[in-house]
């Protein structure tokens, strides 16, 4: 939000520095993020002043220049080499003399100094218009009034304006704030609070009676659709001259950013950055029938907006129609082409009006155009502000454009709202705010900041809220208005804190997370944050069957939510090959979404991505390319970290990866790890393999034990390994042997581990073996040969019957 320094003094019954109002307002929460000086003219004319020619002679070495003294109300007069055919004896001009800093209109600043120009002296220069910022002109010097007496400063005869920017980070709860009549009511506030009394006012334009035109010009105003207009304001005005706006209302809108464009349509930019009230200027001529109709139009109806662009409108866009049915304005947020105000527009009909927020967004987002009057109108405007907005805007547009009243101002309102009532008590203040709010102090805030008190006891009291605070609610919401008017600076800060201790449900969600993320970071993973909005081309038309679609998206590319982590990690993986960042291990904390038969379903997950080489090269040893043992070796250990050992393996056919892999934990599938398909990397242009895992987070947290405590104590008995070599058929995966050998079911058997594969014809056609270690203990005595022979003579009958397996001797 751009506020005018100047401007809001105008409302200011007084007037702090710049740097007191910056204060002033980030105390009250109206945090002030820059400060800046605006200037009109670059420089503001400083050093220039005004001259007179006494003497102009051709230079002796030049035909186009020529040779003058300048009398510039002070010492000698100056000697001045000029080029300019204009230049006479007896003329008024505008002097730069030496040491002077000039802004030309079209380059970079430049300081006089004395020089020779063709052999002649010449102490500064008679200037141009384009040369000292003041326009584009550059046919001669300017010549001034001959009225005018040498010495004066060019800023006295020009006032170029000055002004000093505050830009101000609202937040979305503070429409009220929107304007600048609504920023000096707070700051009105904060003195009347600062010195206990309610003398400091806003002093607000007065609005004097309006000249009237002789022929009336009625217009009646309809509206089909109050919910999404309930209250409709305008006045019809006539003999207006458009023409460009005086200098100090171009300067005021100028100051904040706002192009002049001309008188009318400024006046109505004017009005809504004083008041924040929006207002719209309509060719009365093209409100045929002299009616005006609030409604929607039929879907797809087409409506050429001030850009010159035709859109299709959409059954529920509110719209602005003449008695002919057609639309002239889509409500709220822009113009039509042919209703507008141009130069020939002698009569118009001004608007003023309380449109639905939610109405106005979704018009607004759906048709991308996101101008002053749709942002205010989303975020809640003042509908008691309505007719003052209006009656302003009317009298400066007599006042400056010529014109007079053609009708009494009409005003729809169909059902009156009414005002928001809050009740609370003083304690509750106290309590929330943690300051000893004297009772006087709290109402005295509230009153100044147009609060009406309706009843107060001992205990608390009633208020009603001023409608330019639609946010306001709760008594939550007086407490905040009664401490940043109070100054948000003086809340106390307590020198002890007492707090009751608790203790966390378990398992602590947060704190595993946090023991994951710690771990992966410790070896390597950055943690990276994608975008649960996501583009649909990146899946197939079975995976969008159950995909949540945004209703209202932002752009084409983010338009549904992600119902996979891994599209939105491989975006971020291209986003970093694209910049030579090749060996990436990613880990990411996140939320998928899909479609249920009742509602949706959003799911927690971890995901890990990994790409390019393990570790960096060195001297001592070359880096290997990450793979899916690679992969395998993290998964594994985040579930040890977790406490998980047990665990089932499975092939699986997860969409995007080649190979996928399953793990169980109780039968439920909690991770799905693989290697991305190069289909679904050619979507993302990434060039070499991707690895992939999803933990499912919401299983992996439910699964676990009520307690983070995984320690256990060390073995007092050793334990016992044996290992077997089995030659098995090559289509035998690890997973099934050691998936055999815990359906054994013993109690001793600890762990299960390959620790070689060996393949040879000599071993017999499509065979492979491999060799696997078997670790025993009893956590209560030592093991007997027979107690381990027991259970490999168990396995191994497992490994023959089940696998075909051949024990090698």
């Amino acid at each position: 939000m751009t506020i005018s320094y100047n401007w809001l003094c105008d409302y200011l019954p007084v007037k702090p520095t710049p740097e007191e109002l910056s204060t002033i307002l980030t105390r009250i929460g109206l945090e002030v993020e820059s400060l800046e000086k605006f200037e009109a003219v670059k420089g503001s004319l400083a050093g220039l002043v005004i001259g007179e020619v006494l003497t102009a002679e051709k230079h002796p070495n030049a035909d186009k220049l020529r040779l003058t003294t300048v009398n510039i109300g002070a010492g000698e007069p100056l000697h001045i080499v000029c080029g300019a055919p204009n230049v006479a004896v007896g003329q008024k001009v505008v002097v730069a003399p030496i040491g002077t800093i000039i802004y030309p209109a079209g380059g970079e600043p430049l300081t006089m100094k004395k020089a020779k120009i063709r052999g002649e002296e010449s102490q500064g220069m008679i200037c141009a218009e384009d040369e000292i910022g003041l326009g584009n002109s550059h046919d001669g010097i300017m010549v001034l009034a001959a009225s005018l007496q040498p010495g004066t400063p060019a800023s006295e005869v020009f006032k170029p304006a000055q002004d000093y920017i505050f830009e101000i980070g609202l937040t979305p709860n503070r429409m009220d704030a929107m304007s600048h009549i609504g920023v000096a009511k707070d700051v009105c506030a904060f003195l009347n609070n600062i010195e206990h009394t309610h003398k400091y006012q806003v002093q607000l334009p007065a609005i004097e009676a309006l000249p009237q035109a002789a022929t009336p010009l009625a217009i009646s105003v309809t509206i089909e659709n109050t919910d999404a207009c309930p209250r409709y304001s305008g006045i019809s005005i006539t003999g207006v001259q458009v023409a460009p706006s005086p200098e100090w209302l171009k300067a005021k809108l100028t100051a904040i950013g706002v192009r002049p464009i001309n008188n009318i349509v400024d006046i109505t930019n004017f009005v809504l950055h004083e008041t924040g009230q929006p207002l719209h200027a309509f060719d009365a001529a093209a409100v045929q029938g002299n009616a005006i109709v609030v409604k929607s139009l039929p879907q797809d109806t087409p409506f050429v907006t001030l850009d010159e662009k035709e859109r299709k409108l959409d059954a529920t866009d509110l719209m602005i129609c003449n008695g002919a049915g057609e639309g002239m304005c889509i409500a709220g947020v822009f113009g039509g082409l042919h209703s507008g105000v141009s130069d020939t527009t002698q009569n118009i009909f001004l608007e003023s009006a309380f449109f639905n927020a939610g109405v106005i967004r979704t018009t607004s987002f759906r048709h991308g155009l996101r101008t002053d009057a749709a942002v205010r109108f989303e975020k809640g405007v003042d509908i008691s502000n309505v007719v003052f907005a209006l009656q302003r805007a009317a009298a400066l547009i007599c006042e400056i454009g010529g014109g007079k009243v053609a009708s009494a101002i009409i005003d729809v309102y169909p059902s009156v709202k009414r005002k928001t009532e809050v009740t609370t008590t003083y304690s509750y203040i106290r309590k929330l705010s943690g300051s000893n709010y004297p009772e006087n102090k709290i109402l005295n805030i509230l009153r100044s900041l147009g609060f009406d008190v309706l009843s107060e006891s001992a205990e608390g009291f009633t208020v009603s809220v001023p409608f330019s605070k639609p946010d306001i609610s709760l008594p939550a919401d007086l407490v905040e208005e009664v401490m940043r008017i109070d100054g948000l600076d003086n809340i106390e800060i307590p020198s002890k804190v007492a707090i009751s201790p608790a203790l966390a449900a378990q398992p602590d969600a947060e704190s595993i997370k946090e023991k994951i993320a710690s771990y992966l970071a410790g070896n390597g993973f950055n943690e990276i944050f994608t975008n649960s909005i996501t583009n649909s081309k990146y899946y197939t038309p079975e995976v969008l069957e159950y995909t949540v679609k945004m209703i209202n998206s932002l752009t084409v590319e983010l338009d549904i939510m992600r119902p996979s982590m891994l599209e939105t990690g491989l975006e971020s993986i291209a986003h970093n090959l694209n910049r030579k960042n090749e060996d990436l291990l990613f880990f990411e904390f996140g939320k998928t979404y899909r479609i249920l038969e009742k509602g949706y379903g959003e799911n927690n997950h971890l995901a890990l991505y990994l790409t390019g080489k393990q570790t960096a090269e060195t001297w001592m040893h070359k880096s290997s390319p990450v793979d899916f043992y690679f992969l395998k070796g993290f998964v594994i250990n985040i579930l040890r970290q977790l406490g998980y050992t047990q665990l089932t393996w499975a092939e699986s056919t997860a969409p995007g990866l080649q190979p996928s892999w399953e793990i169980k934990i109780k039968n439920q599938v909690v991770v799905t790890l693989g290697g991305v398909v190069p289909t679904k990397l050619k979507q993302f242009d990434i060039r070499q393999p991707v690895w992939y895992a999803t933990f499912n987070w919401d299983k992996i947290l439910g699964l676990l034990q009520k307690s983070d405590n995984f320690y256990k104590e060390i073995p007092r008995f050793p334990a016992v390994r044996r290992d077997l070599a089995l030659i098995l058929d090559k289509q035998v995966k690890f997973a099934a042997v050691e998936a055999a050998a815990r359906n054994v079911k013993s109690g001793l058997l600890q762990q299960v581990n390959l620790f070689d594969v060996f393949e040879s014809e000599k071993l017999g056609h499509q065979k492979k073996s491999y060799a696997v270690s078997f670790t025993f203990q009893d956590p209560q005595k030592t093991l007997t040969d027979k107690e381990i022979d027991g259970v490999m003579d168990k396995l191994i009958k497992t490994f023959e019957t089940q696998l075909q397996a051949e024990i090698r001797k």
